[in-house]
């Protein structure tokens, strides 16, 4: 990790932020005390956080006409006054996330007002990521748990949080099957994580984003027409490299959300989740959620095995 100039400015706006931002400062008081619950499978681990601020962005209505009756919290004009901001570029700001889930935690929304969609905008990605070297920068996909899917933006938030991080080059190694390499770029597909997702890695940036808009291309031929493929991404640098993570999504929500009664789980899976911690806003679903119901909620979003097979197959003659 370097220490760049952008990332001590990031640092030093939260530490500031924390002295004059009264929510921001409690949440963050509350996160040092949050409940966490682990469960272990053969060679991984799902973490559960009782986090009781993110109730906001769980249970956020999504639908097009509730994002039509309220204004844009993304939007500059309507950030609180005195919530701070860096520039990165001429497109992008840095905000403090008030409602955090790391130790920092981040929230970078275009300037513009215009709709979350990754096409067009992996390129920002790659360059967030290197620049943030001490952060993992994450993607939701408009259904895949944005709570802000008319603005685009992506979140950052401290490296190796997610088990799926701390796990990856074991999973490569003993489930990872490479789909493509060549001398600048690594494809792997891992699917034996109850949930499956593509890595990319390459010090190449034009490998990456070659590579990224072929897969991109043939999971569009498999969404509805006119909308985005449900995906969440993360995306870090390390090594003067980059990897990214690609979790192909088959639901927004699992059954668990829209359930009554002892069977309801108030869970809206997104990037963080799909990497191995389950944010959990309730603490009677903190206290109740079994190995059972994760398996559960991880077969109903992620995509079938069939599916995995017929992307790989198709990526392999796109790339090849």
């Amino acid at each position: 990790m370097k220490n760049n100039f952008l990332s001590t400015k990031v640092k030093t706006l939260l530490t500031g932020q924390k002295k004059t931002w009264e929510l921001l400062r409690n949440n963050y008081e509350q996160l040092s005390q949050v409940k966490v619950r682990t469960f272990t499978f053969h060679d991984f681990k799902i973490e559960i956080q009782f986090n009781p601020g993110r109730i906001i962005s769980s249970s956020a209505k999504v639908d097009k006409r509730s994002i039509q009756a309220r204004k844009c919290f993304l939007c500059i004009e309507n950030l609180p006054e005195v919530q701070q901001k860096l520039a990165f570029g001429k497109d992008y700001l840095i905000l403090c996330n008030p409602y955090p889930i790391f130790r920092e935690h981040f929230t970078i929304p275009k300037l513009n007002h215009i709709q979350q969609e990754i096409k067009g905008n992996f390129e920002a990605m790659l360059d967030i990521s290197k620049e943030l070297d001490a952060l993992t920068v994450f993607y939701n996909g408009p259904e895949c748990g944005a709570s802000a899917p008319d603005h685009f933006h992506f979140q950052a938030g401290n490296k190796f949080f997610m088990p799926v991080e701390n796990e990856y080059e074991n999973l490569k190694q003993k489930a990872g099957k490479a789909w493509f390499i060549n001398e600048t770029i690594s494809v792997y597909g891992i699917k034996d994580y109850l949930r499956k997702f593509v890595s990319l890695e390459s010090n190449n940036k034009s490998s990456l984003l070659k590579t990224f808009n072929l897969i991109y291309a043939e999971l569009e031929t498999k969404a509805p027409s006119g909308q985005e493929p449900l995906l969440n991404i993360l995306a870090s640098f390390h090594d003067e490299r980059w990897r990214i993570i690609l979790f192909p999504r088959s639901k927004h929500r699992p059954s668990q959300y829209f359930n009554k009664g002892t069977k309801n789980i108030l869970i809206s899976p997104a990037a963080v989740d799909m990497g191995g911690v389950f944010i959990i806003p309730q603490e009677k679903d903190f206290n109740k959620i079994t190995k059972e119901n994760i398996i559960d909620i991880f077969r109903q979003i992620s995509v079938s095995d069939r599916y995995f097979k017929d992307l790989k197959t198709a990526v392999q003659k796109r790339i090849i």
